[in-house]
């Protein structure tokens, strides 16, 4: 008997919690919080800009210091394409380069100094041409003297002042100078003929300087060869563009890659933002610059502040971020919420709240405030 009293009680008691439980759902369903009019809140997904970082060059992956999820700084050598090959071509670049040098350098003095021989040579003689001109130039004023003299003479020797064998001493001397001028003048014809020859020797030694600037040319574009070579060497080293962190990781060490083919993506916290959809409703309140926050659900006490940075300028149907069936029936409209400063507890693909300030309020310092969507 005081069992079967004692199963009534318990009965009693379950049936009044389950009433009480039953008042309390009641009252909260009646009594459910309501957004203010001033906030917006939507639901979706953290969202930023993804880095490709790719090969330039083909070759196979000899290094690879990063994996899925690493921090990378701006700089830093994430991955290095093998460079044997383009070590061999310098260094057959530089042994030519050094080969040319060489030739440069042997043919330049061969052709400086043959410049130089065929200059003296030309200079003496012109000076010896200089020395003739003033020889002979003295020679025609002996003779002129030569001829006034033999007619002084010839003038005494008919007036018998003068004897005859001095008329042709004077006569001699004058046939004598003027052979000598004769002589002289036949040795300037040579002289001129030998300068004109010893003028040419200088000039096809200046000429033969045009073969040291094809030289030189031939250096210069290996010269440009070879920077090419190290500018792609330089470039075999894949560095990261920024401060962020690797999204994924695409190749692997030892896979050979051809040009433009992916190594890892990366991503850049200042990047991030929060993609949610409102619908047409909210659009024309929302705007670009109005305050908001980011609550993380691992975190709905920390509020992320930020701003709206992008309200789409076209609605669109059943966005696959939108998680309320409510609004994936509806037209909606995205809209970006961007952090004011880099947050580390933001990752690409987290589900995250937003709530965007809209009118005269404030906005909330934690989920539990707000109505659950």
């Amino acid at each position: 008997m005081e069992n079967g009293k004692l199963k009534r009680n318990v009965l009693i008691v379950l049936i009044l919690g389950l009433l009480i439980i039953s008042v309390v759902l009641i009252y909260n369903k009646l009594n459910a919080k309501k957004l203010p009019s001033y906030l917006v809140e939507a639901v979706g997904v953290v969202d930023g800009d993804l880095i490709n970082i790719n090969t330039k060059y083909p070759g196979r992956i000899s290094l690879l210091k990063v994996d899925t999820g690493d921090i990378v700084k701006k700089g830093e050598i994430i991955a290095k394409i093998s460079d044997e090959e383009y070590i061999k071509k310098l260094n057959a670049i530089n042994f030519e380069i050094k080969a040319k040098e060489n030739e440069l350098n042997f043919t330049k003095a061969k052709i400086l100094n043959g410049i130089e021989i065929a200059k003296n040579a030309y200079e003496a003689k012109e000076k010896e041409l200089k020395a003739l001109d003033a020889d002979i130039n003295a020679l025609k004023e002996v003779i002129k003297q030569d001829k006034k003299d033999e007619k002084r003479i010839a003038s005494l020797v008919k007036r018998n002042m003068e004897k005859h064998h001095k008329l042709e001493l004077a006569r001699l001397k004058t046939k004598t100078d003027i052979d000598k001028l004769n002589s002289l003048i036949a040795k300037k014809d040579a002289l001129n003929k030998e300068i004109e020859i010893f003028k040419k020797k200088y000039e096809v030694a200046l000429a033969a300087k045009e073969n040291l600037k094809a030289l030189q040319n031939a250096i210069n574009a290996l010269k440009q060869k070879r920077d090419v070579i190290k500018v792609i060497l330089s470039e075999l080293n894949i560095k990261s563009p920024i401060n962020g962190y690797v999204d994924t990781k695409i190749a692997n060490i030892g896979e050979v890659l051809g040009a433009g083919m992916p190594v890892a993506t990366l991503i850049n916290p200042k990047s991030l933002y929060l993609k949610i959809y409102v619908n047409t409703i909210y659009t024309g309140k929302i705007k670009l610059g109005d305050k908001a926050e980011i609550f993380l659900d691992a975190y709905p006490n920390k509020p992320i502040e930020a701003v709206v940075s992008k309200i789409a300028k076209k609605a669109e149907f059943t966005p696959k971020e939108v998680a309320v069936r409510a609004e994936r029936i509806t037209r909606v409209y995205e809209v970006r919420l961007k952090p004011i400063s880099p947050n580390p507890l933001l990752k690409l693909g987290l589900p995250a709240t937003g709530v965007i300030l809209i009118g005269k309020g404030s906005l909330p310092k934690s989920l539990d405030e707000l109505p659950e969507l």
